[in-house]
């Protein structure tokens, strides 16, 4: 059995507080687009493993989806196991959520597999034990995410853009990001009421409050953010807390063409995708 596990990218990122349990409380509009793990699943024997074609992806206790698989298989008391192969496309590191989707993709595969044993809400509650964007990606559906990302509400997407990827070639750390980042300097909140009354997504309504804070550190990502911007883009803007950048543009041959462009770098990998929706 091979299931598809998309990317996600933020099209806008909110940070309005920081809770008591050292999380944080956001705003976002994410959706899925079409850039994908491809997961395999071989059932049978009591051991439960993941491998992997990327070496630097860990396959212990340490990786979402052997992390989502231990807990579905505790959850259902069954000694049966699953060995489970990821042919890893999305950049670790990236804020493309790569991960967190390989998790929610497991979950809900193996709740398939044994016949639904459990609910909706308590697939999503097992997916917020492994990581917030895990629920999004159980939902896979263009979302207005408040909490720290599990409260999910659908937005009508009307995205008329083609969207190009740079991953400039290294990943980047959440938990440090979120920790270096000054509640005073976020700037998202003015474009919030625009944002949830808009009819059409436009990329005027682009925004991230921990671009400037990853930034700050990996100057690289503002290059590939102006690099996009002169090859023509609408607009463009880090995904979730880095290292990716993306791009919005009017049509598919402008995208394809600054792809070959900014593909030259050899640092970066590029990917043209579209929303999934």
């Amino acid at each position: 059995m091979k299931i598809l596990s998309p990317a996600k990218i933020n099209l806008f990122l909110h940070v309005s507080g920081k809770r008591p349990d050292g999380y944080h409380d956001i705003v976002s509009l994410i959706c899925c687009v079409s850039l994908y793990d491809v997961i395999s699943f071989d059932f049978g024997g009591g051991i439960t493993t993941v491998t992997c074609t990327d070496p630097e992806i860990p396959c212990d206790e340490r990786n979402h989806a052997l992390k989502a698989a231990s807990l579905f298989l505790g959850k259902f008391r069954t000694n049966e196991g699953v060995r489970i192969h990821i042919e890893k496309n999305i950049p670790a590191g990236a804020g493309l959520g790569g991960g967190s989707s390989n998790a929610a993709t497991v979950l809900s595969c193996l709740n398939r597999w044994f016949g639904n044993p459990f609910p909706v809400e308590e697939i999503m509650a097992m997916g917020l034990e492994i990581g917030a964007d895990v629920p999004f990606f159980l939902y896979r559906k263009p979302a207005l995410a408040t909490g720290i990302g599990e409260k999910l509400k659908e937005y009508p997407l009307k995205l008329p853009y083609k969207i190009l990827i740079v991953y400039p070639g290294f990943g980047v750390l959440t938990q440090e990001v979120y920790n270096n980042l000054n509640l005073r300097l976020t700037n998202c909140k003015n474009k919030l009421k625009k944002l949830i009354f808009v009819q059409e997504f436009h990329a005027k309504l682009l925004c991230n409050d921990l671009e400037s804070v990853t930034v700050s550190k990996y100057p690289e990502i503002n290059e590939a953010k102006e690099a996009i911007l002169k090859q023509g883009a609408a607009g463009a803007l880090m995904s979730g807390s880095g290292s990716s950048v993306f791009g919005l543009f009017l049509d598919n041959d402008s995208a394809i063409n600054a792809g070959n462009v900014l593909s030259k770098n050899r640092r970066w990998r590029v990917f043209v995708v579209d929303t999934i929706c």
